[in-house]
Parts: structure tokens; sequence; C-alpha cells
């Protein structure tokens, strides 16, 4: 039977539900397939704000640091990097496994070539004797998943290994990239960062004018660290991933500006990006800013101000942090740009 097809009937009769809790501390009791299925979590705890949440892969998410609020999105890697679009983790006890199996292979809809081969393979010890149920509570059948919202991503065709046996305590098959670790925790993380939209205080505020310098900075209450947890209370792994703005770029709109600094990106300095602008500094330069050189006439010019955001992780079995590639967001904003009015005497 071809890989795609198989990888169909899985994800036919493994489909993930989505189950949410208060706290991380309440995920006491998770075993993959919960009871008979192997698209159900156990999980202890009552349904909370959203914050915690996990898949039937028992991968828990811990969002309470994370970008809140209407505006906010994801970032994207400035690099072609993208988190992983499916992974294996622990799916199946023995007799979970069994139940999942044997109906596939009565209803004799896959082959009897393909059929025998399966019966091998996890029943006549080719390498597994009867779904290894004399290790039954000594480790668990692992199995792939597709990362929530990239069930389109051909990335997500990724995983064809055939379902695994991994004792506890065990590490995954060293061949096995996507299988779960504290890094690939991490990078499911990355997927599950919002930062807010990106808008940048502007004074003047209203509209500026011809060549008049604008003073352009960020909002230090909107633009700090975020960070999510994805763990595996099952296996004891964790991971912390971290969002921490470091400076903005400013695209004005029109070629018919300057920016400051000439390059357009306004570092972090202080806990901020930008500098407010204060009464009395109308005569500065801008340490971050534009100045338009032609009115906008009618219209307006739609200014971008792009974040970047240097993100890192800690977790399980590693020193210090980690790097993972940056990440940006960005946001436009219109800019009306008025011709200075002079009075004739």
């Amino acid at each position: 039977m071809p890989a795609v097809a198989r990888v169909s009937v899985c994800a036919m009769v493994l489909a993930c539900t989505t189950v949410l809790a208060s706290s991380p501390m309440a995920w006491a009791d998770i075993v993959p397939g919960g009871e008979g299925t192997g698209s159900e979590t156990q999980v202890n705890g009552e349904k909370g704000d959203q914050s915690v949440s996990a898949t039937a892969g028992a991968v828990v998410f811990d969002r309470s640091k994370n970008g809140s609020g209407t505006s906010v999105g994801p970032v994207a890697a400035a690099t072609n990097w993208t988190p992983p679009a499916c992974y294996y983790a622990p799916k199946y006890s023995p007799e979970q496994l069994q139940k999942v199996k044997e109906p596939v292979w009565e209803a004799e809809s896959t082959g009897p070539q393909w059929d025998a081969a399966q019966r091998d393979r996890y029943v006549n010890g080719k390498p597994y004797k009867d779904f290894n149920k004399e290790k039954a509570g000594e480790g668990y059948w692992w199995d792939s998943y597709v990362t929530p919202g990239r069930e389109g991503d051909p990335g997500a065709l990724d995983c064809k290994r055939e379902t695994f046996w991994v004792d506890t305590g065990d590490d995954p098959p060293a061949d096995i990239p996507q299988a779960i670790t504290s890094e690939v925790l991490a990078q499911l993380a990355y997927a599950e960062i919002r930062v807010p939209t990106t808008e940048v205080e502007l004074r003047p505020a209203e509209a500026t004018k011809v060549n008049l310098p604008t003073w352009a900075w960020l909002d230090a209450t909107d633009f700090k660290p975020v960070s999510v947890t994805a763990s595996v209370p099952l296996l004891g792994v964790q991971a912390t991933t971290t969002a921490e703005p470091v400076s903005v770029k400013i695209d004005p709109g029109t070629a018919d500006a300057q920016t400051y600094p000439a390059s357009g990106v306004c570092e972090a300095a202080n806990g901020t990006i930008g500098e407010p602008y204060a009464k009395g500094k109308a005569d500065e330069t801008p340490p971050c800013g534009v100045k338009y050189l032609r009115s906008s006439g009618d219209g307006s010019y739609q200014l971008k101000a792009t974040v970047t955001w240097k993100i890192h992780w800690t977790g399980t079995g590693v020193a210090g942090e980690q790097p993972l590639p940056d990440g940006d967001f960005g946001g436009e904003q219109d800019v009306v740009v008025q011709e200075i009015q002079a009075v004739n005497r």
C-alpha cells in the first residue's frame, strides 16, 4: 500500500482532539490514546482560560506569557526555516495499538500483502511480538502527528515512519529527526508565539508636514518579551521559547522620504525601540523616525514598520539559551503629509 494512502488511513482513524486546562499542574495523568482509541488524551483538571492546551500527542502548550489580544499574530522566520509540520510522540499502549490495527486488517481494504507485512511487524515477531504486550507499562508506541494548522503543508507528509516502540526512559531513535525532544518542542512552541501588530507612535500624530522630522517609537508596554512553553509530561521533557523585540525597520511608503537612522532600522536601547517625543525636542533629530519630502496630496502614505524578534529557547537537557531563527512581524499605518502653509503679508 502506498505510504501516502497509509497516512490517509491513519489520519481518518486517528484524528486529534484538543483539550483545555487551567494550569500545567493539572496535567497529572496524561495517557496517549485515552480509553480505547488513538484520538483521545486523558487529563485531570477543569477547563480554564485556554492558555494551556494539549493535543492527542500529550504535547502541552502554556501560553500564559504569550502575546494576547485581537492585534497579535505569528512571527515569520527571517530565513527559509519553519517549525516542523509533523512530529513523532507517544500515542498508544500495546492494547490501544491492537484496537487500531486489527480493524484495518480485518476490513481487507489495504491488500493482503500489506496486511501480512503489518502482522509480521506487530504480531509475528518481525521485530515485535503480540504488539509488545509483554512490555505493557514499560513504554509506548510512538506515531506521527501533524502540527495544528499545518494539515495542508507538504511537510505534513514527511513523517512516514511506521509506528515504533520506545521504552520508558530511552531516547527515541537518533535517525528520526522529527521525534519529540526538547529541541523539537522548542520549535513547536515557536509556531505558537504571538506578537503585537506593529503600529509605531508618531509625533506629530494626526498629520505631519513636508521636511518636518517625525519621531517614531514603540509602546514599551506592548513590545516586551513573550514566551510559550511546550512540554510532554509523560516523558518529563519541556522547552520554553522566548521572543524579544530587538529592532524596528521603518519603510516610509515612498521614495520621497528620509529615515532616521539612514538604514531605517531602529535598534532597541534601554528597554525601548525609538525614543518618545518630549516637549522641547522639535528642533532635534529623532533617533528613530522619518522626514517626508513631498506631500501625500489628498491621500496618505502607507508607512510600514516591521519588528525583528530575537528568538531563543531553554529546556530539558540543555545548558543555557539556544538560538532559533529571528522572526519578523509588521504592520502598516496611514501617514498624512501636508505642505507647510506660508502666510504672505
